[in-house]
């Protein structure tokens, strides 16, 4: 008995916990989206190719340190590196060099540092901007799905007393106290409520498929997936709009456009840099007895040559060529912050148009919840009077049919209301 009661306990357990496993909040199906999403990996590779890519101003400054060497032979009537005459010898002629050069003073190098930081921000809001939309895309398709799923439970609480009326309608046509054709009424309802939630089942596994499928989660089995709808909407009048990812996006190219600006004048300015050499050469004549050519290690620190100084380039004169660079920087630049009020104005609009559904569906959401329950109502008064034989089995259909429309319409609009506020907050905080 002990081990019975066990086994018992063991797959209550069990199956409480597989149904847990298989209820699916928004926040989960977002999460797992986002992790899947291969152009968000994408964009993410590409955040840190721009980090990689970013040059600090210190790097910039660094020196470029330089090792060289080279070998050639001289034939004929040549110049002697000793002496530097010219004989007429075949030479073997072997130099080396290092050189370094470091900018000290380069308005350039502090542009790019700072064009370097805001492209960082442009990939990261780049990426921003794709989950974003993939987010109101996995919104949409959630509460379409959700809609399908609550509605079809509506159909079967439907559907029981569907099967009641039916059973109890064929008993009494069989003692004949109902007509036949109540029955053929009954009949006709009741096929045509079972072929509604078919279809309606139909369509919840379809939608189950499609919203797995946009979240590249095509392995998990959707047939057990149940939607969660626990949200409690809070109302907000904040419409302010600056965390929306493709504002934000804008006003970083704008800042990038600035930089730009600032590069191309940096090029009239003066460039001081210093620099350092250092070479030396072996030679030896071709042909000559051995120990008649100084050796190599002597000839390298004989012929030694270093060279240190400061240069500073300052442009005079280039054609006008960077005063037109600065000019076309300057248009881009503005085309760049009208591309943010465009951003602006478009966003403000879905969302005006966003706010005024919600208001709609706000002001509907009271008829509907007194409709539907006049239609609770005249459903309880005419399955009294079916029961009783006052009315026919068709007058009970529709009027059955009557409060499954006003409990669609109160769900559909319930829905619609969590749907703009979810949507509202994606759009104005990228957050739900």
């Amino acid at each position: 008995m002990n081990k019975k009661l066990i086994t018992i306990i063991f797959f209550l357990f069990f199956a409480l916990v597989n149904g847990q496993e298989n209820s699916w909040s928004l926040t989960k199906c977002m999460d797992l989206a986002l992790q899947n999403n291969i152009e968000i990996k994408i964009r993410q590779l590409e955040i840190k190719r721009t980090q990689k890519s970013q040059n600090s101003v210190l790097n910039r400054m660094l020196p470029v340190v330089n090792l060289s060497g080279e070998q050639n032979y001289n034939f004929g009537s040549t110049i002697d590196p000793s002496s530097n005459g010219r004989i007429s010898s075949n030479i073997q002629n072997d130099n080396f060099y290092l050189n370094a050069r470091t900018n000290l003073i380069d308005f350039g190098a502090f542009a790019n540092a700072k064009k370097d930081k805001i492209n960082i921000e442009i990939a990261q809001a780049d990426k921003e901007v794709i989950e974003n939309e993939y987010k109101l895309q996995i919104l949409e398709s959630y509460y379409q799905t959700l809609y399908t799923q609550e509605l079809l439970k509506i159909q079967k609480e439907q559907f029981k007393q569907a099967i009641f009326n039916l059973d109890r309608v064929t008993k009494e046509v069989a003692i004949g106290s109902k007509p036949q054709s109540d029955l053929y009424d009954m009949q006709l309802s009741f096929a045509e409520e079972e072929n509604r939630n078919l279809e309606s089942e139909q369509l919840y596994g379809i939608k189950k498929m499609q919203l797995f499928q946009l979240m590249n989660a095509t392995a998990i089995a959707t047939e057990k997936v149940v939607l969660e709808n626990v949200l409690n909407e809070t109302t907000t009048n904040d419409t302010d709009i600056a965390n929306n990812p493709k504002i934000k996006r804008a006003e970083l190219q704008y800042q990038n456009s600035l930089k730009s600006i600032s590069l191309e004048r940096a090029n009239n300015l003066p460039i001081v840099s210093a620099y350092y050499g250092y070479s030396t050469f072996y030679y030896t004549i071709l042909n000559q007895p051995i120990g008649s050519t100084i050796n190599f290690k002597n000839q390298l620190e004989d012929n030694k040559n270093q060279q240190v100084g400061i240069q500073m380039i300052v442009p005079i004169f280039n054609g006008f060529r960077n005063n037109k660079k600065i000019s076309a920087s300057k248009i881009e630049s503005e085309k760049t912050k009208q591309g943010i009020e465009q951003e602006k104005q478009e966003l403000e609009k879905q969302v005006a148009l966003e706010e005024q559904n919600r208001k709609n569906y706000q002001e509907i959401q009271k008829k509907l919840n007194e409709k539907q329950k006049y239609a609770k109502a005249s459903l309880t008064t005419t399955q009294a009077k079916f029961t009783n034989g006052k009315v026919e089995a068709i007058l009970y259909s529709s009027v059955k049919n009557q409060l499954l429309s006003a409990e669609y319409d109160v769900l559909k609009n319930g829905l619609q209301l969590q749907y703009i506020h979810l949507k509202l907050n994606l759009l104005k905080y990228n957050s739900l």
